[in-house]
């Protein structure tokens, strides 16, 4: 059953890419890291690391519910995840705020001169 599961979890961690694409932004790298570890793995990993901006996005859309924290959530998925992975995960969208596109960039303000 696990294996099927694994599998389910999978092909659903590979579809945040096509859903994040309808609203405008292709997390490119996760899909990739999906790819190449599989949509376990790949998730187990991703929620313990820091500055991911993709549920950032999702929030900003109003979508977290397409975010790997929220499928992990999911009480099918449940018996994949540690207890910690699933606190992590329930954590990270307890506290998630909207990201803006800037990537991080910083806007200078602009100072009057004097002449």
């Amino acid at each position: 059953m696990n294996d099927k599961l694994s599998k389910q979890f999978h092909a659903e961690m590979l579809a945040i890419y096509d859903h994040c694409a309808a609203l405008g932004f292709r997390p490119v790298l996760l899909r990739r890291f999906v790819i190449l570890n599989g949509g376990v793995k790949a998730a187990k990993e991703l929620v313990f690391k820091p500055g991911t901006t993709g549920l950032e996005r999702l929030v900003a859309a109003g979508r977290q519910e397409l975010s790997l924290e929220a499928r992990m959530l999911a009480p099918q998925y449940s018996p994949l995840f540690t207890a910690a992975e699933i606190k992590e995960a329930t954590q990270r969208l307890a506290n998630a705020s909207p990201r803006s596109r800037s990537r991080g960039r910083l806007t200078a303000q602009v100072t009057p001169r004097e002449s």
